[in-house]
């Protein structure tokens, strides 16, 4: 039987950042991944409050090597309208810029750099079964070959993302209150890519109020193209033909990028992912936390699915080291409540994107420069600044700005904040 000090499930960027911070603690790890690496996955725009979390983990230097597409902020297109969000000009302090990545590099890319620095990660191994003795665990662990063994662990971080190998396993699923999205995706070869900033600029394009494009330009010449909509828009769009068609059929939907996209063969085909949020019923127990989509994933439009894996990946990790140190953690306090505040205001901003009403804020003209630097700061994840009224006061300042726009009343941010 082996055992470790903590035990990682998943290799994602929530467990490689919660690996790369307790390697630097020389804490005893063991990361355990049911694929191969280097593999396909989906969240592939990171938002700016990750790169705290890269930097943290010890990974910066090798990420910023791999020469992966600057992500300085974000472009929203509705018809001729266009809404461009620059991290530099945001509320608050924090990153001005991120990375668009292919997440098999990137992901690749982190692994590789934690196996370089000593820690042990065992590919192609799946948990399968796990018992708690208070917060002692044992972990029964299969690898491809349907060999198993066990793991004795003072503590387990489930990094799994879709997985969920801990709320299948100890039965935390529950609904998400988000309204059923889909999803279709896969790359191109960008060969008609423009030249500067417009080739390489991340955009969503809205077609419907609740059916959006989103173009992510690589440094590698590729490009990751999805559409996203309510799930019985996408079922009608797959109609007979498939992914493939009903991802094709989305991009003559787009005015902007028809052109641009139009004789573009796509690098695999295209992969559909159907009614994908989720949520659980507690972020940890006696030994255990989860993190990242394992805990909770809302929805792509505003990229913050890699962010709330970081945030509640390199956490869960500091909160860990200090128990093993013998300090008492309020696992409630610290980390579910803390995460929660952060997942509320983005569902919020979700919710809202999808009623309309927070496009009302991002589409209306002119622009009120103050209020897009405040949402700017959300954009960038830096949810849990509540210093930022648009953060601090989320549940009711986008409805009731898109509102007196709509009714053509005249205000100020301030009397509404």
């Amino acid at each position: 039987m082996e055992e470790v000090d903590i035990l990682i499930i998943g290799a994602g960027p929530s467990g490689c950042v919660a690996a790369g911070y307790l390697q630097q603690k020389d804490v005893k790890i063991k990361v355990i991944e049911k694929s191969k690496f280097p593999r396909l996955v989906v969240g592939e725009s990171l938002i700016p409050r990750v790169m705290d979390h890269f930097d943290e983990a010890g990974l910066l230097p090798a990420l910023q090597a791999q020469g992966f597409q600057p992500k300085p902020g974000a472009r929203f297109i509705r018809g001729e309208v266009i809404s461009i969000f620059d991290f530099s000009d945001k509320f608050g302090e924090g990153w001005d810029w991120t990375w668009q990545i292919p997440r098999a590099d990137f992901d690749y890319t982190m692994t590789q750099e934690l196996q370089r620095k000593g820690v042990d990660i065992s590919f192609e191994t799946a948990l399968i079964g796990i018992q708690f003795n208070g917060t002692t665990s044992l972990s029964t662990i299969a690898d491809k070959n349907g060999h198993q063994s066990t793991i004795k662990a003072q503590f387990v971080i489930d990094c799994s993302g879709y997985g969920r190998v801990l709320p299948r396993l100890l039965h935390l699923d529950k609904p998400s209150k988000l309204n059923p999205h889909s999803a279709i995706f896969s790359h191109v070869r960008d060969i008609n890519r423009p030249e500067g900033i417009e080739g390489t600029q991340i955009s969503f394009d809205v077609l419907d109020t609740e059916v959006w494009l989103w173009v992510i330009p690589f440094s590698n010449g590729k490009t990751s193209l999805g559409i996203v909509a309510d799930t019985d828009f996408i079922e009608k769009l797959k109609g007979d033909g498939g992914t493939k068609e009903a991802l094709q059929k989305a991009i003559q939907l787009s005015d902007f990028y028809v052109n641009r996209f139009a004789n573009t063969t796509f690098e695999f085909e295209p992969i559909h992912l159907k009614n994908y949020s989720a949520a659980v019923t507690q972020m940890f127990g006696d030994g255990y936390a989860v993190t990242g989509n394992s805990n909770e994933f809302l929805d792509p439009v505003f990229s913050s699915g890699v962010c709330f894996a970081t945030e509640s990946g390199i956490l869960s990790a500091k909160l860990a080291y200090r128990q093993l140190q013998g300090e008492k953690v309020d696992w409630q306090v610290e980390y579910a409540d803390y995460m929660q505040r952060g997942i509320d205001v983005f569902t919020t901003y979700v919710e809202e994107w999808y009623t309309g009403n927070l496009q009302t804020l991002f589409f209306h003209r002119p622009e009120n420069l103050d209020v897009k630097r405040k949402i700017c700061a959300v954009l960038a994840g830096y949810v849990w600044n509540e210093e930022n009224p648009f953060v601090k006061k989320h549940d009711r300042v986008i409805k009731t700005m898109a509102y007196m726009l709509e009714n053509n009343q005249s205000f100020s941010s301030d009397d509404i904040l």
